[in-house]
């Protein structure tokens, strides 16, 4: 779908006033997805041969076979299939918006109004949240000054469940734990005033971080800030404008060089994990980090709602 909009800040007030039944999320789910009034098939992209059918917000497409393939505008989004009312999808949306931190799905479970009497189950509140997660996608290449940066996820193993302790730790008996170990690396780069990309990665490594590089920071770029890692010492030779602080020195800033920025962004990842989820698996953190890193870039937007529907 597409992302440009103009529609102003909302309030939960303005969700349940204006989307309050599924045609009116309908219509403006046609309008984002759409925005130039010509409906393509999702199918094949066809324009001049899809036309209407009886059923509102349902179409045909004659592009793709004789018969036609029909669709709707929910086909092909993470509202497909849905049992759930796209009012309830709204109001999870703009509740995983509002709070900068994250908000767990336990306690959009217990703010989600019932649905033919019933509230749900918790389960499907985590999956609502995730495939919104899954929507949030950042891409584009960084420009200007960038900084690259990596943290790690994870509880010592000193803290963990003594079930949830691998083979060579030496955790203490009874110790209790938020996250699982080993830690999970994420590496980061970001635009300063502008735009941060974060990928969940295996391994630190040279080849791994100078793949991430070339696929996050534009060729023309003016700095490129890290600290003293192994790992970034190969910039330089790639043709990056790279430099580097030295934290095990005590050096944080040096003149325009320093990680700051990103690590502003680490300490909330972090402060979310810790404070609002208390626990994230390695396999589900990478829709964790899309959230905080979509969130980021458009932290100014005044229209994020509208920009993360569009996106579903």
């Amino acid at each position: 779908m597409a992302t440009k909009t103009t529609k102003p800040i909302l309030n939960q007030a303005d969700i349940d006033r204006l989307y309050g039944t599924d045609d009116a999320c309908k219509v403006l789910l046609t309008q984002l997805r759409w925005p130039d009034g010509k409906i393509a098939c999702p199918r094949c992209g066809e324009t001049k041969r899809v036309y209407k059918t009886a059923r509102a917000f349902r179409w045909n497409c004659k592009g793709c076979n004789k018969a036609g393939y029909r669709f709707s505008v929910l086909t092909g989004s993470v509202f497909e299939n849905t049992n759930m009312p796209l009012h309830t999808w709204f109001k999870v949306a703009f509740l995983m918006l509002s709070s900068k931190k994250g908000i767990s799905a336990l306690q959009v479970w217990r703010m989600m109004e019932p649905v033919r009497g019933k509230r749900g189950s918790y389960k499907t509140a985590w999956y609502m949240c995730h495939r919104l997660r899954a929507a949030m996608k950042t891409g584009g290449l960084l420009s200007g000054e960038v900084e690259i940066d990596e943290t790690y996820v994870g509880g010592a193993a000193g803290n963990a469940h003594r079930g949830n302790r691998g083979a060579t730790t030496t955790a203490t008996p009874g110790k209790r734990g938020n996250l699982v170990p080993p830690k999970v690396g994420v590496v980061g780069a970001i635009s300063r005033k502008g735009n941060v990309v974060a990928k969940v990665i295996g391994t630190m490594g040279a080849v791994t971080v100078a793949q991430f590089v070339r696929n996050a920071v534009a060729d023309d770029v003016s700095l490129v800030a890290t600290d003293e890692g192994a790992s970034y010492m190969t910039l330089r030779k790639k043709g990056y404008p790279h430099e580097a602080v030295n934290h095990k020195e005590g050096e944080y800033v040096r003149g325009n060089v320093h990680t700051a920025n990103l690590d502003s962004f680490w300490s909330l990842l972090k402060r979310g994990i810790m404070g609002t989820f208390h626990k994230v698996s390695a396999d589900h953190l990478p829709l964790y980090v899309n959230e905080f890193a979509w969130k980021h870039n458009n932290r100014n937007n005044p229209a994020i709602f509208h920009a993360l529907l569009a996106g579903c």
